[in-house]
């Protein structure tokens, strides 16, 4: 490895923690349109894609799979609420040496991407408020896919386009909170990097086989001045 031409950041637990903002809008959501209380918390776990935890937790709140239609109306309804409650917030924080290590990569010219199971309109809501969204010129969504396998794959694409020829996954990071961040930059060849700042302590991203963890995005980050690792 000698150079990172491209580095993909996860949102929540990575970059941001929104108090919970995320949670209310979804319970917002199917009061609003099924008159059912919901808590995500007990039918998803931390790295799931937006539709994944739509899916999952309508089908055990209504017993029953959800149509195509019923799931674009409720992530459509999440998304109407989640910037006001990402702003009413009072537990929302840009985590430790976010900030400062965005503003460093952005020097040296790397390519900054986002690769979050977070839908595009509910990403950059959970990061307009820490005013943050300047640093990432491209990203995979869970708008991409439920997959966050192929979500990554779509943000490296974006990242060729951006650079205008092809990068090889070796070249690039995949920073993240979860095992599921871990596995999913296994799955494209990139280089992983756990961050203990979300659920997940350094000893379990170390057992998912991050290349490297970090306590926080505070710690050196294995990608020097110059872009090399």
């Amino acid at each position: 490895m000698s150079q990172a031409k491209l580095i993909l950041f996860d949102i929540d637990g990575t970059l941001v923690d929104t108090g919970g903002a995320g949670a209310r809008s979804w319970a917002w959501a199917f009061e609003h349109l099924f008159g059912r209380s919901a808590d995500i918390g007990r039918y998803s776990k931390s790295g799931m894609t937006d539709p994944a935890i739509a899916r999952a937790t309508f089908t055990q709140v209504m017993e029953r799979e959800p149509t195509g239609g019923e799931l674009t109306r409720l992530m459509a309804s999440y998304q109407s609420v989640l910037p006001d409650y990402v702003a009413s917030s009072e537990g929302y924080r840009v985590l430790d040496g976010v900030r400062e290590l965005l503003e460093r990569l952005t020097h040296t010219g790397v390519l900054l991407g986002l690769t979050t199971g977070g839908l595009e309109a509910a990403a950059h809501a959970k990061l307009g408020r820490g005013r943050l969204n300047h640093f990432f010129l491209v990203g995979g969504y869970g708008s991409d896919s439920e997959d966050r396998l192929e979500l990554t794959r779509a943000a490296m694409l974006r990242g060729e386009r951006m650079l205008d020829g092809p990068i090889d996954p070796s070249e690039v990071l995949v920073v993240g909170d979860t095992p599921l961040d871990i596995a999913a930059a296994e799955g494209v060849g990139a280089v992983s990097v756990g961050v203990a700042s979300g659920r997940y302590g350094v000893d379990e991203l170390r057992a998912a086989n991050a290349d490297h963890v970090l306590v926080s995005l505070a710690d050196p980050f294995p990608v020097g001045p110059s872009g090399s690792m």
